[in-house]
């Protein structure tokens, strides 16, 4: 467990830290994609169909949207 959490540590930082140099724009559509992701598979979810899916069309979704708003600041 603690391994586990070593390496959820190490994502996290690192995730973190890849993120300082982007750009508005790179940073919409990496946010927008997380985001629909988690909505995607979260909705699937509840309405009875398959996470993965719904996870793959909510970050397509999420990371179009995403960068379209970025582009604009």
């Amino acid at each position: 467990m603690k391994r586990l959490g070593t390496i959820v540590a190490i994502a996290v930082v690192a995730g973190v830290t890849g993120c300082t140099n982007m750009t508005p724009q790179q940073q919409g559509t990496m946010s927008g994609a997380a985001i629909g992701a988690a909505a995607g598979a979260g909705i699937a979810a509840i309405s009875g169909g398959s996470g993965w899916t719904g996870a793959a069309i909510g970050a397509v979704a999420g990371g179009v949207a995403g960068n379209i708003h970025g582009s604009r600041q």
